[in-house]
């Protein structure tokens, strides 16, 4: 049979020993109790070369293999191809014979010595240059990073035994309980730990962390569920409750609080676009809503903003966008003056990941007469449903202006708009 290539390196090594027989010496994993027992294996040549450090024969108490298995080396040839000064040479074979009374039963095994220079183990002798006297003493240690995990682990500490078994004993009361109330104590954890951790911990908890009543029972507790809301009314309250969450006006600076800040694609037709406060000249106040207290007004000449939502960055992920396709809603308030008409228009687009429009809605142009009672605000909405697996954006443009080319700011005024999720 060919002799195994050397393996050569400088840092300790660990070669795990495998038994065919009875049991199996478990050196490579420590704690091994194996006892002297010479007789038991073959004769040891005459004038073996002497192992460096703790490992020489016939004694394995080597504290990186953490065992005390007894061996006798059976001398055989040196692999072929000289060894390399100062290295360290491992080769297994299948040769030194092992008591372990751990496992109850001998064979042979593996075993490689730690340190530079020559090396003997196995049952092979290489061929080194002879070692200085400091280096047969005591082997190279191996940083902690080149110790072996197995080698370098402590035994468990009583604490973490005791907290294993406070986390079994919790864990197995948690099995016994009724679904009603296991229900319970799900529903008090957030949401992302029981999509991310509960349902992987066993088949029971998947099936309740999937169904609708932990989703609906957590709907409730967070008033989240509408009046009457029931079971039978939805397929899928975990959906629900996610997109309920998520709920709010993707919009940024509606009613101009900011100014112009969040919008794109501006065009400040005649004198550009200015936020005034309501109710402005010969307007008024903007009743539904009293948190509204400013909007966009608009000149002689078409001025015209936009915004370009990203729903996946807002928390709306593809596979929801393209298989449950939640309502997209969009709403805006638009209003004339009482002493000069104007015009008024909406385009909203849902848009592909490379902006290719998939959906689109298109107000046309409104026109609002001059009114001497003010005019009023108005709401323009539309609800994209059923528009088709793809969708990433929404784009959503408005604009206006005046109808009878005054110079000022005498065009249609915006505010309050906004685009919605719907559950």
């Amino acid at each position: 049979m060919a002799t195994p290539a050397p393996v050569r390196g400088r840092a300790a090594q660990l070669v795990q020993a495998r038994l065919p027989g009875p049991g199996r010496c478990r050196a490579s994993l420590g704690n091994c109790g194996a006892t002297r027992n010479p007789g038991a294996f073959p004769a040891a040549p005459a004038q073996p070369r002497p192992l460096p450090g703790a490992l020489r024969a016939p004694s394995c108490r080597s504290p990186a293999l953490g065992c005390s298995g007894t061996i006798r080396w059976a001398a055989q040839a040196a692999p072929p191809g000289p060894a390399l000064a100062g290295e360290s040479v491992v080769t297994e074979s299948p040769t030194p014979a092992v008591d372990c009374p751990k496992v109850g039963g001998r064979g042979y095994g593996h075993i490689v010595v730690l340190g530079p220079g020559g090396v003997q183990g196995g049952g092979i002798t290489t061929p080194h240059p002879p070692l200085p006297a400091e280096s047969v003493g005591q082997p190279e240690e191996a940083s902690p990073e080149e110790q072996p995990e197995e080698a370098s682990a402590e035994e468990e500490r009583p604490e973490d035994q005791e907290e294993e078994a406070e986390e079994a004993v919790a864990a197995a009361y948690l099995d016994e309980l009724p679904e009603p109330l296991l229900l319970r104590v799900l529903a008090a954890l957030p949401a992302a730990e029981l999509v991310q951790a509960c349902r992987l911990v066993c088949l029971r908890w998947k099936e309740l962390v999937d169904g609708a009543p932990l989703w609906l029972l957590k709907c409730q507790q967070e008033g989240l569920v509408p009046e009457g809301g029931a079971e039978e009314e939805r397929d899928h309250w975990q959906q629900f409750y996610f997109l309920s969450k998520r709920r709010r006006n993707l919009l940024r600076n509606p009613c101009g609080e900011e100014d112009l800040e969040g919008w794109c694609d501006v065009e400040h037709g005649g004198d550009g676009w200015r936020v005034e406060e309501l109710p402005g000249d010969s307007g008024v106040e903007f009743t539904h809503d009293e948190s509204v207290k400013k909007y966009f007004a608009s000149s002689f000449e078409w001025c015209r903003k936009a915004q370009i939502i990203d729903l996946q960055a807002e928390g709306y992920w593809e596979e929801l966008l393209d298989t449950t396709q939640p309502a997209i809603v969009v709403k805006d308030w638009y209003s004339g003056r009482s002493d000069a008409g104007c015009l008024y228009e909406l385009t909203v687009k849902l848009l592909s990941e490379h902006e290719d429009v998939l959906a689109e809605f298109s107000s046309g142009q409104v026109a609002v007469p001059q009114d001497s009672d003010g005019g009023g605000w108005m709401e323009i909405s539309h609800t994209f449903t059923d528009y088709g697996p793809g969708v990433r954006f929404v784009r959503f443009e408005h604009g206006g202006q005046d109808s009878v080319y005054w110079k000022g700011w005498f065009g249609a005024r915006v505010t309050n708009s906004s685009v919605w999720v719907e559950p």
